[in-house]
This record gives structure tokens, C-alpha cells and sequence, in this order.
């Protein structure tokens, strides 16, 4: 099965919304591997938005991400990244369709509840800076044989 790395912001944690973040992937048929409630240490963040470094808004987006915790999840399943990216929705939540977390439980880009991996490598690459192998849980869902073919 395949893996992605889904991060529920500290808006979302203030929120409350971890719930029902991860009621919404699970009800999809997603296996939740690997979770843990954490705050940030700084050299993380600078590794998960290295791509981001040079850009005006990166100040505002480092302060806001290490403001308060953030729960760190591995997902698994079949085409995990493209279904979870679906679910979660357009980054801009003014633009995310209803019944996507972001549609329907955000309101501002800044504070847009979640972040998910955007390719197979993205998600490799973040799991490797959030969890070690050893973090993560193999078993068997119980209905699996009644999601996949």
C-alpha cells in the first residue's frame, strides 16, 4: 500500500478538528500508520517548507506553524496521496468544494486546517522528517476486504 504524510495545523488543533479530520480519511477506507501531537521544533519546520525559504510569506507561515501543536499522521492505502489530496481539498478553502475538510471547515488560506503530501516523492520525503520507520504501525483493517477488489 502506499503512504502519505497528512499534518492537522495548530488552527486545527485549536479547533478541535482532529476528530473529525481523521473520522473523514478512516470513513474513506484510509489506515491510520503512525500519529503523534507535537509542536514543532524549528529545524523540522525548516525541513518541511524548505521549498517555501525564500518566499515573502515563509516568516508569517514559520511562526504560525510553530504557535501552537500540530497532530502528525501517516496514512496508508491504494493511491493514498491523490485520494487524501482530494479529500482535503484546494489550499485556498475559498476555493475547496463542499464536503472537502478544507470546503467545509476552513476560511482562510493562512489558517486552512490542514497540510497533505502532493506526490508519492513529497510524502516519502515528509515522512522521513516527521517519523522513522519504527514509528510506524502495520495491521490489518477489518473491512479491507470490502474495500478493495
Amino acid at each position: 500500500m502506499d503512504q502519505t504524510f497528512v499534518m492537522i495545523k495548530p488552527d486545527g488543533v485549536a479547533r478541535g478538528l482532529i476528530g473529525d479530520v481523521i473520522a473523514r480519511l478512516e470513513g474513506k477506507g484510509l489506515q491510520l500508520v503512525a500519529a503523534r501531537l507535537e509542536k514543532l521544533p524549528e529545524k523540522r519546520v525548516m525541513e518541511q517548507y524548505r521549498e517555501h525559504l525564500e518566499k515573502p510569506f515563509f516568516p508569517s507561515l514559520r511562526h504560525y506553524i510553530t504557535s501552537g501543536p500540530c497532530f502528525l499522521m501517516v496514512w496508508e492505502g491504494k493511491n493514498v496521496v491523490p485520494v487524501v489530496r482530494t479529500l482535503v481539498g484546494a489550499t485556498n478553502p475559498a476555493d475547496a468544494a463542499p464536503g472537502t475538510i478544507r470546503g467545509d471547515l476552513a476560511m482562510d488560506i493562512g489558517r486552512n486546517v490542514v497540510h497533505a503530501s502532493d506526490s508519492p516523492e513529497s510524502a516519502r520525503r515528509e515522512i522521513g522528517i516527521h517519523f522513522s520507520p519504527d514509528n510506524l504501525c502495520s495491521y490489518r483493517r477489518a473491512d479491507e476486504t470490502f474495500l478493495y477488489e
